[in-house]
């Protein structure tokens, strides 16, 4: 699954009864498969019924939003039993009934979302099957099986599909809703004819029934987990390319196959290129692409096997409206879900604990793809800002272990996130820089080849990549997996002696909350080298030192190419060394050494100018990605300053001059031949110098919006979002009422997303409180609402929260189910009110049970450090903006 930063997750389920807790960690062979079974997996179920098979027949009616469907269910029984429970959520039982056992009499456990059918008499050991007809409902929002609507010149049409991670199969199939309990699937569906459904496997058979009804058989699947189980319903148009022996299709909706068609030519590569990166082929016959309209809190993608779901805006290149961003992230989108293809698929982690296999790997996986077919972006640099996103989360009280202990459906959901993704993904970097590329890559052969078809945990994983290295790895992959936190790496540098440098390491832990904490120990890789040598000395730092002969004279690098997790102090004399050659850093160490000195800078680690002065060292021919870091860091600074008007208005002078000559060199029409990471920095320094005030770009901006009527070339597709967003944020009333016209009038789902997006994106408040009331009507969309209150959120936060608690059930209600718990807390994020704290709290202990208040503990976790982070840091900044004059 593709999860959104912002997003959230889930909802409440609690143990059936009767159901019991293993431990996560079983006994692991030498070598091979995995050791996992259903006797030791974790499990909210009661053991000893095991499904096989599902043979499900469905008709679904989209106009009354419910479904009937039966399912005959193939269970291996281990030893005599009168009742079998299994998941069920929202489903209605007419019948259910075992061959040679008879009928069942069915108790619903809403609460733990669960069926109980109990029978007349004991169904025997050995292989039965379960018949179960039933009915269910069809949502609003992206949980089970679930309606979109979208506006066409035709008029409102309506498709279906489904989303089941990581625990809503149950809302559509009664079944062993948990990853480790993989089966094989028949599905059979009643659609009106003409329309086209689609599913996991190719269609097998199609009949017409008469009466515009068809019965359309899919193939039957491997073997695979119910949260990978697809289906969708529509309008819809196909595109396909043959890659090999498996069709490669691409689904939207109709008339917008062209817009699909960069996401077709990328996904054969990538498909040839996986083959080969885990020694196994693609093993369905057919993998599918398939965009819907309209958002969700919680993701963006999701991995279901041989049929992947997007939302259009992260499959869908449109040239009205898309950007070289979003060219980039449709790619390591596709990319994403389709290494999970095998990473989640193939090979599914036994539990939620185990997560990151999935989603950590997938991340990584991205990046390799992306590196090795489109060098021109750049995108290795982007690994920083990944890391530093996991930190933000990790340097908290709050963070969690990367495997992480999960008991409730809530608990799943809540992994992920942060340190699930892009954690997981920075140890997998770090981990693979320390055995090899060559090593890792056949360890994960190795992987892939045992467990093929099977459930893991994550030692199955370190033992075969280990095993291929032939170096120990386990105990630092524990290091960094199974605890929470930061390493601090302090250097020191000595007087350099007969053309070395000598380095001493001192590891400690990097907390923002608890700086008294006694620091957790790590086995810590550790590179460096001296500026402008391309000699890199490694070492593993054990039991907190660790030391280094670096080869050369000059200031020292330490995390020279930023594989590690680790921030790096220097003292203040190794630091006015890096500082100094800072011009000359390759661009991944500019952002890496200007990413630790920003954070310790807050933390009162270092002084907190020190970073200020890197983005004044900052050279014009610098990589357009390390000014977009820059940018990043002044819209940062400008946003302490929200109650400081007249400091505010001091540092935005000087944060306006810094970006304005390059934006001058970019400029605002693209130059032939001009390189994507260009193309991006543009919109950039657009959206920067719009947040600092800079009123040469917001009057261009305003200018370009309202001659696009007359002039085709004022508002060029790439510019669209940046130009948009320059003149939603500044609206007065005026221009908030044209914007809402406009959106109103739109028929492009992904433009008329961004302009009611832009709505809510607006600095005045009056404006953004019509937002909120605009959110909770019917107006923008079932799924746009919430993504409407989240925009409000970012620039108002406590007005969005005390909105959102003031309508909790309106609010709710255009939720995702697997949001609902986090989505109100979450809003709260961004505030620096320390009355907040106690609103956050408040309703936490009144709406939410105590397992699933993670995200409201987060909220005030990033209050608390917010308030103190400006109280410490701004008097220093102001006195810096103030000497630079």
């Amino acid at each position: 699954m593709r999860r959104l930063l912002s997003s959230a997750a889930a909802a409440v389920l609690v143990f059936a009864a009767g159901s019991s807790l293993a431990a996560t960690t079983a006994a692991a062979p030498a070598s091979g498969k995995s050791a996992v079974t259903a006797a030791t997996v974790t499990t909210q179920l009661p053991r000893g019924v095991v499904p096989t098979h599902y043979d499900l027949a469905f008709t679904p009616d989209a106009d009354k939003l419910t479904f009937t469907a039966s399912v005959k269910i193939a269970v291996d029984v281990v030893k005599p039993t009168s009742t079998i429970t299994l998941h069920a959520a929202d489903l209605a039982f007419s019948k259910v009934e075992m061959a040679g056992v008879g009928a069942a009499k069915v108790t619903v456990d809403a609460e733990a979302q669960t069926a109980t059918f109990t029978f007349d008499k004991p169904v025997s050991a050995g292989a039965h099957v379960l018949a179960i007809d039933y009915s269910g409902k069809i949502y609003k929002q992206a949980a089970g099986l679930f309606a979109l609507d979208y506006d066409t010149d035709q008029g409102k049409k309506r498709a279906l599909y489904t989303q089941f991670e990581n625990s809503d199969a149950r809302r559509f199939i009664p079944s062993w809703d948990e990853p480790f309990f993989k089966a094989t699937y028949d599905v059979q569906v009643t659609v009106p004819t003409g329309q086209m459904a689609i599913g996991n496997m190719p269609i097998a058979k199609t009949e017409d029934l008469g009466g515009g009804k068809s019965k359309v058989t899919f193939a039957t699947s491997p073997k695979m987990s119910t949260y990978l189980l697809f289906f969708g319903l529509g309008d819809f148009d196909r595109a396909t390319a043959k890659v090999g022996d498996v069709e490669m299709g691409v689904i939207t909706k109709k008339g917008d196959l062209a817009k699909a068609d960069f996401a077709l030519k990328s996904s054969g590569p990538i498909l040839q290129w996986y083959n080969d990166y885990f020694g196994a082929p693609y093993p369905l016959p057919k993998l599918d692409h398939i965009a819907a309209p309209g958002q969700s809190q919680f993701f963006s993608a999701m991995e279901n096997w041989g049929a992947i779901f997007y939302f259009e805006y992260a499959l869908l290149d449109d040239p009205a409206i898309s950007t070289q961003n979003d060219r980039e992230n449709i790619y390591t989108t596709v990319a994403h879900e389709m290494a999970h293809q095998w990473f989640g698929d193939l090979v599914t982690m036994s539990w939620w604990d185990d997560l990151w296999l999935n989603e950590g790997f997938a991340s990584w996986m991205e990046g390799r793809a992306t590196e090795h077919f489109h060098p021109e972006w750049n995108t290795q640099l982007g690994a920083v800002g990944g890391r530093e996103y996991a930190m933000g989360l990790d340097s908290l009280a709050t963070t969690h272990p990367v495997v992480q202990h999960v008991e409730t459906v809530d608990q799943a959901s809540q992994a992920f996130d942060g340190i699930t993704y892009q954690k997981g993904e920075a140890v997998i970097r770090m981990l693979e820089a320390y055995v090899g590329h060559d090593a890792w890559r056949d360890g994960v052969r190795a992987y892939i080849k045992a467990n093929a078809h099977g459930s893991t945990q994550t030692d199955d994983l370190w033992r075969e990549v280990e095993k291929a290295a032939g170096k120990p790895i386990t105990a630092i992959a524990h290091d960094f997996t199974l605890q929470p936190g930061i390493p601090l790496i302090t250097v020191d540098t000595g007087a350099c002696a007969a053309g070395k440098t000598p380095v001493t390491l001192t590891q400690g832990e990097f907390s923002r909350d608890r700086p008294t904490k006694t620091p957790l120990a790590w086995r810590v890789p550790v590179s460096a080298q001296v500026a402008g040598s391309s000699t890199v000395a490694k070492t593993l730092v054990v039991g907190g030192k660790g030391s280094l002969s670096v080869d050369g004279c000059g200031p020292v690098i330490v995390n020279a190419g930023q594989a590690g997790y680790f921030r790096t102090l220097y003292t203040p004399k190794a630091f006015a060394g890096v500082s100094a050659s800072f011009a000359k850093l390759p661009a991944i160490d500019q952002l890496g050494v200007m990413s630790d000195a920003w954070a310790l800078g807050l933390n009162g680690q270092q002084a907190v100018t020190d970073a200020l002065d890197l983005v004044m060292a900052t050279p014009a021919d610098a990589d357009p990605q390390v000014w977009g870091k820059v940018a990043g860091v002044l819209t940062n600074v400008d946003g302490m300053y929200e109650s400081a008007p007249a400091d505010r208005a001091a540092f935005r002078k000087l944060a306006i001059a810094r970006l304005s000559p390059v934006f001058q060199k970019v400029g605002w029409t693209a130059k032939p031949g001009e390189t994507g990471p260009v193309a991006t920095l543009r919109t950039t320094l657009i959206n920067s110098l719009s947040i600092l005030g800079d009123p040469a770009v917001i009057a261009e901006a305003k200018r370009r919006y309202a001659a696009d009527k007359t002039d085709p070339a004022a508002v060029p597709g790439s510019l669209r979002k940046a130009i948009l967003a320059s003149v939603g944020r500044n609206a007065d009333a005026a221009a908030w009422d044209a914007l809402h016209e406009q959106a109103k009038a739109e028929k492009t789902p992904l433009i008329r997303d961004q302009l009611y997006t832009q709505l809510a994106s607006v600095q005045d408040k009056a404006l953004a409180a019509k937002a909120l009331d605009l959110a909770l009507t019917d107006e923008p969309g079932e799924t746009l609402s919430a993504n409407m209150i989240s925009k409000v959120a970012q620039l108002h936060p406590d007005l969005a929260f005390d909105y959102a608690v003031a309508h909790k059930d309106a609010v709710n209600g255009k939720v995702d189910a697997a949001s609902a718990t986090k989505f109100i807390p979450g809003l709260a994020r961004g505030s620096a009110d320390p009355a907040m704290i106690g609103k956050v709290r408040a309703y936490a202990e009144a709406n939410l049970p105590a397992g699933s208040r993670g995200e409201a503990e987060k909220s005030v976790a990033s209050i608390t450090d917010r308030i103190k982070a400006r109280k410490a840091a701004l008097p220093a900044i102001t006195a810096w903006v103030s000497k630079k004059g």
